[in-house]
């Protein structure tokens, strides 16, 4: 749940994952209340309903949705992929078999090679949105899902209470927690800036993507994205 800056540079964000990869699970599960875990369950359970063979879980990071996608989908094989070592290695000491390090952006897949494509917490901090998305796309077997977890803005009354929570409170907790002052600063401006509902849907079908839809979950703090190809 790592984020941005406002330029959302390739070097600079890699850095900083490194940085916190000690500290990045306890900060997720401590800053989300526990409610992280139940998010990437939820992904799980919709991949798992699409019956997939294979899996490439992007910006993978620390591991956590590969382990949910190989506990909903046993059967399937599932791919950890981040351009993050540091964060890979610690998906591998909790138990993710296969991992590899690579940008979304030039995906080492051959065409039409995938079933499935998740993104958790990840798209967001790309500095091609659209790019990745297609590149996610080639990849893709026709009739193949793509699945985005990402933060998105609640409605009122809770983007009252949510805001300055997001901009003032958060970032100083995970000051604390993780002993990186940078690495959450832009987080609450990521977060506005990264499109949300109709607008990511719209940004699915751009990418060539059928049948986006939006499912706002936790008051719509974040939402989850899916698309055909």
């Amino acid at each position: 749940m790592m984020p941005s800056t406002p330029s959302r540079d390739h070097h600079a964000i890699r850095e900083m994952f490194a940085a916190i990869a000690e500290r990045y699970d306890f900060a997720n599960h401590f800053l989300s209340a526990g409610f992280d875990y139940s998010w990437r369950r939820r992904a799980a359970a919709r991949v798992r309903g699409w019956h997939p063979e294979m899996i490439v879980d992007i910006a993978a990071g620390s591991g956590d949705l590969s382990l949910a996608l190989k506990r909903a989908a046993p059967h399937a094989s599932v791919i950890a992929l981040d351009f993050c070592e540091p964060m890979l290695r610690h998906a591998e000491k909790k138990g993710v078999a296969f991992l590899v390090v690579a940008d979304a952006l030039q995906l080492p897949l051959p065409n039409e090679s995938v079933d499935a494509i998740t993104v958790a917490f990840g798209l967001r901090n790309m500095n091609s949105w659209n790019g990745a998305l297609t590149e996610m796309r080639r990849c893709l077997r026709a009739g193949g899902h793509l699945l985005v977890l990402d933060f998105s803005v609640p409605p009122p009354p809770l983007r009252w209470i949510y805001r300055p929570y997001l901009h003032y409170l958060l970032p100083r907790i995970a000051t604390l927690i993780t002993g990186s002052q940078r690495a959450y600063a832009y987080l609450g401006d990521s977060i506005e800036e990264f499109p949300h509902g109709p607008a990511m849907c719209a940004l699915f079908q751009q990418a060539g993507f059928r049948d986006a839809r939006a499912e706002p979950m936790t008051g719509g703090i974040v939402s989850l994205y899916t698309g055909m190809k």
